[in-house]
């Protein structure tokens, strides 16, 4: 059989980065690292446990107790470190689970990818709108794994609703409405003390700017532009990014939205937001507010011939033209269907598969750097108190 150079060198350079991808540890075991081992980080890990055939080797935290804690439930043998490029020096470890704020997110991410780890980072992807294209460079130019925690893509109750809007039962969708609420009164917003002498604040600011220690901002670094993006990257991110994979449209034209904190009055970002997007074939809108938590999230597609509401709970699809005309009860649903639980575990299965496998995962990163764009864009927006246009 006749080979010319250049398939030679191809097919070589593929066998050798197939190769390379497949080099897991005794037994077919994945080694895996956790980054920023806060309370997210270790439910992540806890469900990599329940799945089995891997094993938590590092843990790393800016935060001793936090990391001590992950080690004692999830990995007595694992070892600890407070600096992360420490761990990606490891040449055993073949996986980062990622649960650091939002500023470490790319940065951490990058450099993974670069070592040669496949990563698992929750959402949002990205902290600033010029990060998502460098990360889609190194991921893409790696050829590493790269999982972002938009687990409703792994969702029993999404993939259906996904099902039943690419199908046509909808009709034609001109609108996507969501919205979530939570309380960080009674709630989420209860803080814990918390130990200076164990805590490098320096390596948690990071890239962020200068600033003396300050506990809310540590433990509600969700709600200061330093270190997050507020309600829209935090929670309507998730439902933008269902809203692109049903829609298969994922380039708002516009964006603008408006707000306040009237009750978390020491938060850099509002505590109560209204945000809109125009795509080109339909819009998109967002209310979240953070004082109390009836309801919760919720995302509803308005079509011609029926409305999909959707929850993490379940879905529920009702046809248009069966009821008087400003009636304000549903009709009989044409489906009905009930969650099975969290896709967050099925969301960490088709990680761990695809680290073994090589395929693309269910939230892959340009889809994932897509949806955190347009969460940054309607920030933007608020932010200069203007319309944001492509």
């Amino acid at each position: 059989m006749n080979v010319n150079r250049r398939e030679f060198v191809k097919s070589g350079a593929a066998l050798t980065a197939a190769s390379q991808a497949r080099i897991l540890g005794a037994n077919d075991r994945i080694r895996i690292a956790g980054l920023g081992t806060g309370g997210r980080c270790r439910y992540l890990l806890s469900l990599a446990n329940k799945i089995g055939g891997c094993e938590i080797i590092a843990l790393c935290d800016v935060y001793t107790p936090r990391r001590a804690e992950a080690r004692e439930k999830l990995a007595p043998q694992s070892r600890e470190y407070s600096e992360y490029r420490e761990v990606l020096d490891r040449k055993d470890i073949d996986a980062v689970v990622i649960g650091s704020p939002d500023h470490w997110h790319v940065p951490m991410s990058i450099d993974a990818v670069r070592a040669g780890k496949d990563v698992y980072v929750e959402k949002p992807v990205s902290h600033k709108p010029d990060e998502g294209p460098r990360l889609i460079q190194a991921v893409e130019q790696s050829r590493r794994i790269l999982q972002v925690g938009y687990q409703q893509r792994s969702w029993d109750i999404f993939q259906i609703g996904c099902d039943l809007v690419r199908t046509g039962k909808l009709g034609k969708v001109t609108m996507a409405e969501s919205h979530w609420y939570q309380d960080y009164i009674r709630n989420f917003g209860r803080m814990s003390d918390v130990d200076t002498s164990q805590l490098d604040w320096k390596r948690f600011l990071g890239n962020a700017n200068d600033q003396p220690f300050n506990q809310r901002r540590f433990l509600q670094w969700r709600w200061y532009w330093d270190f997050g993006g507020g309600a829209l990257t935090d929670l309507h991110s998730h439902w933008g990014d269902v809203i692109h994979w049903y829609m298969q449209e994922e380039r708002p034209l516009a964006a603008t939205a408006v707000g306040s904190s009237q009750y978390h009055k020491y938060w850099d970002c509002p505590d109560t937001i209204t945000a809109a997007w125009q795509y080109p074939t339909y819009s998109a809108s967002y209310n979240g507010t953070l004082i109390g938590h009836l309801e919760g999230g919720t995302l509803v597609f308005r079509g011609t011939d029926a409305m999909l509401k959707i929850t993490r709970e379940g879905l529920a699809l009702y046809p248009e033209g069966v009821l008087r005309a400003e009636q304000t009860s549903y009709p009989e649903p044409l489906v009905a269907e009930r969650a099975k639980g969290d896709g967050t575990l099925d969301h960490m299965r088709n990680f761990l598969d695809c680290v073994r496998s090589r395929k693309q995962p269910n939230s892959d990163v340009r889809s994932a750097v897509a949806s955190a764009q347009a969460a940054h864009m309607a920030n933007q927006a608020f932010r200069t108190s203007s319309v944001v246009r492509a």
